[in-house]
Order: C-alpha cells, then sequence, then structure tokens
C-alpha cells in the first residue's frame, strides 16, 4: 500500500467514519469496522487517532465544518433586509437537515453519546459553544449588513435560535414529513426577527 501523509489520511479516516455511522448508527462505529470502510488496517486507526473518541471528536468537528461552511456561504449580499438575510441563513441550515437527514442524525447521536463519556463531552462543550459563537457572528454581520440595530445581544438570540432549532428538528426526524416542521420554522424564524429587532 502507498504510503499517505496523516495529513491527507486523517480526514480520508472520518470521512469512513462519517458514512458508516451515518447508514448504520454510531454503535457500528467501530474502530474495527471504520477501517474496513476506509480499506487500511486497523492499527491505522489507533495509529491516526490513539482512541475512539479522538476519532469521534474529528468526526464532530468534519461534521459541524461543512454545515457552518453552508450556512455562511448562504449570507446575502450588503443591504439586504435583515429578515432577508435571517431567513436565508435558516433556510440552508434547514437544507442541511433535509438534504443529509442521516448525517444530522449521527451529529446528534454523538452529542448524546457525550453526555455520558466525559472525554468526549469537553470536545462537544466546545463545539457547542463554537456553534454558538458562529451564529452570533452572523447574526451580528446580518444586523450591520442591514443597518438594523439588536434589541438583545447577538450572543442570547443565537442560543435562544438554536435551542429552538434543535427541538423542530427533533420533531421532523421523528416524523419525518417536512410540512409541518417548515411551517413551525417560519413561526419561529418570525419570532426570532421580533425579538431581535425589538418588536416583542
Amino acid at each position: 500500500m502507498a504510503h499517505v501523509p496523516a495529513a491527507e489520511r486523517r480526514p480520508q479516516l472520518v470521512e469512513a467514519a462519517i458514512g458508516l455511522m451515518a447508514r448504520e448508527g454510531v454503535a457500528a462505529g467501530s474502530t474495527r469496522a471504520i477501517a474496513a470502510e476506509a480499506g487500511v488496517a486497523q492499527a491505522m486507526v489507533h495509529y491516526m487517532f490513539g482512541s475512539k473518541q479522538e476519532l469521534y471528536r474529528g468526526v464532530l468537528e468534519e461534521l459541524i465544518r461543512t454545515l457552518v461552511s453552508r450556512v455562511e456561504a448562504a449570507m446575502p449580499e450588503d443591504g439586504t433586509d435583515f429578515r432577508d438575510t435571517i431567513a436565508a441563513l435558516v433556510r440552508e441550515l434547514w437544507r442541511t437537515v433535509t438534504e443529509e437527514r442521516e448525517k444530522y442524525i449521527l451529529f446528534l447521536e454523538l452529542t448524546l453519546l457525550s453526555l455520558r463519556d466525559p472525554v468526549l463531552r469537553r470536545s462537544a462543550s466546545c463545539y457547542t459553544l463554537s456553534l454558538d459563537a458562529i451564529a452570533a457572528r452572523l447574526v451580528t454581520e446580518a444586523a450591520e449588513r442591514a443597518g438594523q440595530p439588536l434589541a438583545l445581544p447577538a450572543e442570547e438570540l443565537a442560543r435562544y435560535f438554536i435551542s429552538g432549532f434543535d427541538g423542530i428538528v427533533l420533531r421532523f426526524l421523528e416524523e419525518e414529513d417536512p410540512g409541518p416542521a417548515e411551517a413551525i420554522l417560519e413561526r419561529f424564524l418570525d419570532s426570532t426577527v421580533a425579538l431581535a429587532t425589538g418588536r416583542i
């Protein structure tokens, strides 16, 4: 087998882990199964990551990175109405759920798993805080682009939105029908914008 630098091998193993666990669930993500998925020896997984928790940390990091990059790319041009800007970001975020449902389930599975795993929990907590910070930054940018003063701190608005969005996603994943969830999401979007602009 040709030598592959660690900088390339790690992302390959993370992608293999995501593919396997998105299809079959976190419980299927043993280092042996992930090695087989990637076509490498099991020892390679241990060499690259040291532990399963470290591999799972890499999976969480990649799932968040791709989600954030998609949402950031949806940011409209300067001067766009505040609500329209937030709506564009929210709808792209929703598309990440509906178009990559299995990956979003994997993200939720790993987040729940971290509640019982002290090592993974530290990483998951960091990612939760980073998502809050990214969401706050996007809200701030949207407000600045539209010339819209915020009635509440961006960090508070971000936590409010992410908490509610997670609940809507769970209902959607249970029901497997996007219609009701999308209707609720639109109302939740309205309430978030109203809070941000001081209308409620």
